[in-house]
């Protein structure tokens, strides 16, 4: 997948979850799949592109969530369930 298409998945996921990030970047990450300033910029690995669309997906929503709920509480997870349905059972989930 190119880039700009992982950034068109991120806005159409942005516009599902009504969260609003200031800007959407893929790039080089060598310890995690991506990340969320609290400026509202997301971040995503380059190495996220070839992963399954279920993971990707999970990723995407799981940043975008932070935009609205800065830790992994009970509301976090909930709203996670609600637009990712299993993220839970997804293998490349640590748990």
């Amino acid at each position: 997948m190119s880039p700009e298409a992982f950034k068109t998945e991120v806005w159409r996921w942005a516009e599902l979850t009504k969260t609003e990030p200031t800007q959407v970047r893929v790039q080089r990450m060598t310890r995690k799949w991506a990340s969320c300033s609290t400026s509202g910029c997301l971040s995503f690995s380059k190495e996220l592109l070839q992963q399954r669309k279920e993971f990707r997906d999970y990723v995407i929503v799981h940043e975008l969530l932070h935009l609205k709920v800065p830790n992994h509480g009970k509301l976090f997870k909930r709203l996670l369930d609600a637009f990712v349905p299993g993220w839970e059972r997804l293998p490349e989930v640590r748990r």
